[in-house]
């Protein structure tokens, strides 16, 4: 099996199931009729860009880029910030003392489309909308985070 057909089962795999190691994905490939050995599969994670997440029971497993950035940004979102209000065409959001520029890079790194800048200071984020309605709409889904 090619390298390019070999790495849609791997993200198949991992989108399906939780993955905690690279002998669970093995097996799972194996199943799949795809025989690899540990070190191809080390490599073709490492060229997919998967990362791994905590899971629910405190265990870890492997997720496609996307997911990883999702997890690390609602992490830190929900353990930093305090308040989240709508202020014209920018949102204000309030973050334990020292947190902001952790929050303001996860934002920026979150690709949000309503966010056309941000700016963070030592406890205040201001998120930039383009109109006032972005901003109702940036803290409501904002919000659902906390």
């Amino acid at each position: 099996m090619d390298k390019k057909k070999r790495h849609k089962e791997i993200l198949d795999i991992i989108k399906e199931k939780e993955i905690f190691n690279q002998d669970m994905l093995i097996e799972a490939l194996r199943k799949r009729s795809v025989f690899v050995t540990q070190s191809t599969v080390s490599r073709d994670m490492a060229q997919l860009g998967l990362g791994k997440i905590t899971t629910d029971n405190g265990g870890s497993c492997y997720v496609v880029p996307g997911r990883l950035k999702t997890a690390k940004f609602t992490g830190v979102f929900a353990q930093a910030v305090k308040t989240i209000k709508p202020a014209m065409n920018t949102v204000v959001i309030k973050t334990y003392s020292g947190m902001a520029s952790a929050v303001c890079a996860a934002l920026d790194l979150s690709d949000i489309p309503a966010i056309v800048g941000t700016i963070a200071g030592d406890d205040t984020i201001f998120a930039m909308t383009c109109s006032p309605e972005d901003a109702k709409e940036l803290t409501l889904k904002l919000r659902k985070l906390l």
